[in-house]
């Protein structure tokens, strides 16, 4: 089933978009980044735009690297909160070079998705679900599913990256997270020698990385040979698959048919993009999703 998603999350507010920029507003505080897919014009005035807390500056030898101007009042940290039934998620954001700042807000469609599956198969009789999250980034995923009740295992390999998302397991009162600095191909690669087996297996890849060691990873090459070791480690029953796809040009209907391949088809599937609209109504993707159970 194909279906747009745009989550609901108090503490994000998509303000404005226009001419490769985004205004956003993340708890009490108001961003200013560029986006490239923002095509149209602004709606509104540069007054609005200026009184942006933090505006990003891109660095002009750099595609991806910059630095932030901030009022007198931005602080360096800050936290937002995230609420779903019973999961109640504290993150923390920080201004980072690569226009980041912690958490990708589309995101809360797929830990609403996550938190209910985990709880479905534990009311299905599976008391702890094994759950693999890979480009774990700061672990809105993670937490979503230990918040259910998941035995967790956080993959990523920056360690930094993981000792923020540690701290976000903390502030939102959790514990019991299996943490692994490593590059994501490797590590599942020696799961399957180890005959490890998972119910829930959460894919964020980047479009460009690299690993711990320095491994290059590059989507459009690798992500083939990584569902292929996925469909090896996740469960034929009782099983979810949650793929996000980031880089531009690759569709919802790639990921399944490339997801199809690996797995075979699913019992149940959902694809499509995840988006926000912004106050004058213009709707922009963040990204594509892929999601199954079985």
């Amino acid at each position: 089933m194909t279906k747009q998603l745009t989550p609901n999350i108090p503490d994000y507010e998509l303000l404005d978009t226009g001419e490769g920029e985004k205004l956003e507003r993340f708890g009490r505080y108001v961003v200013r980044r560029p986006e490239p897919q923002a095509v149209w014009r602004k709606s509104l005035g540069d007054k609005e735009w200026l009184k942006a807390d933090a505006s990003f500056l891109r660095d002009t030898k750099s595609e991806e690297r910059g630095e932030w101007r901030l009022k007198p009042e931005m602080p360096s940290r800050w936290m937002i909160s995230f609420d779903y039934k019973d999961m109640h998620l504290r993150l923390r954001l920080a201004l980072t070079s690569f226009k980041h700042v912690g958490v990708f807000p589309e995101q809360a469609a797929n830990w609403e998705f996550i938190y209910d599956t985990i709880t479905e198969l534990r009311s299905a009789g599976i008391e702890r679900p094994k759950v693999l999250n890979l480009f774990a980034y700061t672990g809105g995923a993670t937490l979503a599913a230990r918040a259910a009740g998941g035995d967790v295992t956080h993959v990523d390999s920056v360690k930094q990256v993981v000792t923020w998302a540690r701290e976000n397991m903390e502030s939102s009162g959790l514990d019991g997270v299996r943490w692994i600095v490593e590059d994501a191909m490797k590590f599942v690669e020696r799961e399957v020698r180890r005959g490890n087996r998972y119910n829930a297996i959460i894919l964020d890849p980047p479009a460009y990385g690299r690993g711990a060691n320095g491994e290059k990873w590059i989507l459009e090459e690798h992500i083939c040979r990584m569902l292929e070791c996925c469909a090896e480690l996740l469960e034929n029953e009782n099983a979810m698959l949650v793929l996000n796809l980031y880089s531009m040009g690759l569709s919802s209907i790639v990921a399944r048919t490339a997801v199809h391949q690996a797995f075979g088809a699913p019992r149940s599937e959902q694809l499509g993009e995840l988006y926000f609209e912004d106050s004058a109504l213009k709707a922009i993707p963040f990204g594509t999703y892929y999601r199954f159970r079985r």
